[in-house]
């Protein structure tokens, strides 16, 4: 699968833009604030119909215009296909794939893999669980649409939770048999969920792990751990154990919303221990190893977008990186950096084509 071109309108910086892109590297070099990211963002946008970088679909929209569009010409088995999202103020964003409207955006989910590596991801060590099983349902629904539709449907279900807490509290009342509906829906969905994470990382954890090897050299021993309520007991016994203690919250804490990863390099929490360098290592392992675990479910390669990596890495772990890519078994590549003449240096060790766009 490739991006065979690229055209921005009142996205983010741009007020028009347009871009014909190598099939194989293509680097995106420029200085600080000129809109490098939000390049490698529009690709993004093109893959889930959202932002990586910001959630307000709004505030995608160039200052003091009424719309953006973003259009992609795509090259994916033998066919080509043409990609638009586009968005006006006060009205919902439109995904069109070849000049037709998806119903739902969930259908689009995984029609154009892709992967990600960006500073941003430091979130996954330093923030909540929450983005970690972000992390999580990101790889599995691009794969996986029993799992996106399950997902939807327990989050629906927990607002709905939620909210009869909430009422009960405020009403001074209560009603078992009206929680009970939606305990069994929770456990329905939620088991789901929980077995396909819990599936997905045996299968994920080794790839992860050897790709950490490969980056490090060895030098070090890391560990992904998945923690979840549901490896205690089903999730209809946890709701029912914890109704006294949701009553007084009001809210529900217990279920598969409340999965985690923990990070660990030589049997301590990364966070704490690793070094930045080691911290970047981690993240970048992580997001090879989704590529590669993509690129086996879904039999494409998925576009590798690389934000700003260089940076707080050593020569050798650069290398490294670069070896990596320089396989066969890597499709299209987008970097970005504020050295033209580092980014230019790097991939000329990589036996394949390349092309610099300079900001």
């Amino acid at each position: 699968m490739i991006l065979k071109s690229l055209s921005l309108l009142n996205y983010k910086n741009f007020d028009s833009k347009s871009f014909i892109f190598n099939d194989k590297i293509n680097c995106i070099v420029g200085n600080n604030g000129i809109g490098k990211t939000n390049i490698l963002d529009a690709i993004y946008h093109l893959s889930f119909g959202k932002s990586y970088f910001n959630p307000v679909a709004t505030q995608n929209i160039k200052h003091d215009e009424e719309f953006f569009v973003v259009n992609g010409d795509y090259e994916k088995d033998n066919k080509t296909e043409k990609v638009v999202v586009s968005l006006k103020r006060g009205q919902t964003k439109v995904i069109k794939r070849n000049g037709k409207a998806y119903e739902k955006f969930s259908e689009h989910i995984g029609f154009l893999p892709l992967v990600i590596i960006s500073p941003a991801d430091r979130d996954l060590i330093i923030e909540g669980s929450d983005t970690r099983r972000k992390f999580i349902d990101s790889v599995i629904s691009q794969s996986d649409k029993t799992y996106l539709s399950s997902l939807i449907n327990y989050n629906k279900i927990l607002a709905q939770r939620n909210a009869l807490l909430k009422y009960f509290a405020l009403n001074h009342t209560f009603n078992k048999d009206t929680l009970e509906v939606y305990n069994n829906q929770l456990n329905d969905f939620g088991t789901v969920i929980f077995e396909k994470r819990d599936a997905f990382l045996k299968a994920f954890i080794p790839i992860f792990k050897a790709r950490y090897e490969a980056i490090s050299n060895g030098n070090e021993v890391v560990e992904l751990n998945y923690h979840s309520d549901l490896f205690e007991t089903d999730l209809n016994t946890l709701l029912q154990k914890n109704i006294n203690k949701d009553k007084t919250l009001q809210y529900t804490s217990v279920g598969i919303h409340k999965d985690d990863l923990h990070f660990n390099i030589e049997n301590h929490p990364i966070k704490k221990f690793g070094s930045q360098g080691q911290q970047k290592s981690f993240l970048i392992a992580l997001k090879l190893a989704q590529f590669d675990f993509i690129k086996a479910q879904s039999n494409v390669n998925p576009i590798l977008l690389l934000d700003d990596i260089f940076d707080k890495l050593d020569e050798n772990r650069v290398a490294q990186i670069i070896k990596l890519v320089d396989d066969e078994n890597f499709g299209q590549l987008f970097i970005s950096d504020t050295h033209a003449e580092r980014t230019e240096n790097a991939v000329k060790q990589v036996h394949q084509s390349y092309e610099i766009f300079r900001l």
